[in-house]
């Protein structure tokens, strides 16, 4: 039999390390190249990691619930037939595999690098064998022993403009096979973009375009985003290894998610100089025109709610003040001023508070703002936020006011100049045209970085977005 291992990648870009939250496989089960065969856990977010290649599990190195050093050997699969011993899961620490005989490898060339999103091998450490030995040089001895090789689906050939040789198999990272199989795409028929050749998802995407038509944005009833602080979760994953006394404490290891956000905030409450404003209003008539717009045909299927209006008040806020969308350049000392918007959404999850963002949230329309609100939400709810949806943020809404709650004094989600709070939205009586009345009130609170925002921007962005949902014809004539 033939072993190959698969080393714990960096899903992260430039993590260090990640908890394994749950193996979909076990010894003796047959895998296929792009099967996903665990999940795991970084400081960013849950990912599920497919094998990159066909065999039958020989070995799970570490348990749920164990964290693992980027570059460590998490699964062994026997890919060459033949009996393979039964291996158990590791119950404590893992037991590593003899490396292979140094006569049946070869060194990986110094000048490679790991692949980004992690599927691939480091460059520190990792050897493989040769996948053909060249034309009148006779190839070494193979080994008795079983030969170990690196994770990685194929070495990497020489390109013939863009392409591999021909019979050669196609260059892409696991996920990327794993979208092509789901498409149903022939990675042979793809032109590859990325570096050396290599396919990428957008090539994949390319080449299903003319014959794959785009589901609908499934509607999704959207949670509660999260409040200004991460919310102590309902239950303790069993992989947090919880250490119990018998009766008066529980700790609860602080890792994953919960312990990068935790970092975020005390470097962004001790690095940004925060100033938080705060405006109460009557909301009355935007929650008049949520009615309205739930049985208006242009938004048939859509989930329509306060938030997404709030949203949209804030966008048209941004466009008149511009300014606010900005960040701080310590190391240039320097202001950038963003000229898109990457609207970040706070979502309590069941790891803990994360803050994916709407890419260029300000090019769209209300029912597409509505469409990527339902997605972002559900994909939250799921776990299956990616880094890459949470990175690039240039302005949060926390809405806390779901939680019954009236205002709050968020803090700043890092490298952003503001975050607006949302309080509860709640009948009060209100003096309108001169009359006490029962109104729907609200209060918001911005909180925005000093050294960026001053005191009258703020209080004029502020304001405006407040203008906008009391009279909420103003997203039509300011938008």
């Amino acid at each position: 039999m033939t072993i190959r291992e698969f080393k714990m990648p960096d899903v992260g870009e430039g993590l260090t390390e990640a908890e394994i939250l749950k193996w979909y496989v076990q010894p003796g089960d047959t895998v296929t190249d792009g099967q996903v065969v665990i999940e795991v856990e970084t400081a960013k977010a849950a990912v599920e990691l497919p094998i990159p290649f066909d065999g039958t599990v020989h070995e799970l190195r570490f348990p749920e619930g164990t964290t693992v050093d980027v570059g460590e050997v998490i699964i062994s699969v026997n890919v060459g037939g033949g009996a393979a011993p039964e291996a158990p899961v590791a119950e404590a620490a893992p037991v590593m595999a003899a490396p292979a005989a140094p006569e049946a490898e070869e060194e990986e060339p110094k000048g490679r690098q790991p692949v980004l999103v992690g599927y691939g091998v480091a460059a520190s450490s990792t050897k493989r064998r040769a996948r053909k030995a060249p034309a009148g040089t006779a190839a070494p001895a193979a080994p008795a022993a079983p030969v170990q090789a690196a994770p990685v689906a194929v070495s990497v050939p020489e390109q013939l403009n863009g392409h591999a040789p021909a019979g050669a198999r196609p260059l892409a990272k696991p996920p990327v096979r794993k979208l092509a199989k789901d498409l149903g795409v022939d990675l042979a028929t793809v032109t590859p973009t990325g570096p050396d050749g290599i396919i990428t998802r957008e090539d994949v995407h390319a080449a299903a375009a003319p014959a794959t038509t785009p589901a609908p944005a499934p509607v999704v009833e959207a949670p509660a985003p999260a409040p200004v602080a991460a919310p102590v979760p309902a239950q303790v994953p069993a992989a947090a290894s919880v250490v119990a006394s018998e009766a008066r404490e529980t700790r609860v290891p602080i890792k994953g998610v919960r312990k990068a956000t935790a970092a975020a905030m005390v470097g962004s409450a001790f690095t940004a100089p925060h100033v938080t404003e705060f405006v109460t209003f009557d909301i009355t008539r935007t929650m008049k025109l949520v009615e309205e717009l739930k049985s208006d045909k242009d938004m048939a299927g859509l989930r329509v709610n306060p938030l997404l209006l709030i949203a949209k008040a804030v966008l048209v806020a941004v466009k008149r003040n511009p300014e606010i969308n900005a960040a701080w350049d310590e190391a240039a000392q320097e202001i950038v001023l963003k000229h898109y918007v990457n609207l970040g959404i706070a979502a309590a999850t069941p790891r803990g508070l994360i803050v994916p963002n709407i890419k260029d949230a300000h090019a769209q329309t209300l029912p597409e703002l509505s469409k990527s609100l339902s997605e972002l939400v559900a994909t939250a709810r799921e776990g299956k936020t990616t880094p890459a949806a949470m990175q690039g943020g240039t302005f949060t809404i926390t809405n806390v006011g779901v939680f019954g709650v009236d205002t709050g004094t968020p803090i700043l989600n890092p490298g952003e100049s503001a975050i607006l709070a949302v309080g509860a939205i709640k009948l009060q009586p209100w003096v309108h045209k001169g009359k006490v009345k029962p109104r729907q009130v609200t209060t918001l609170a911005l909180s925005f970085d000093h050294r960026l925002v001053d005191g009258e921007l703020g209080s004029t962005f502020l304001a405006d977005i407040a203008a906008v949902l009391e009279q909420p014809k103003r997203l039509i004539t300011r938008a």
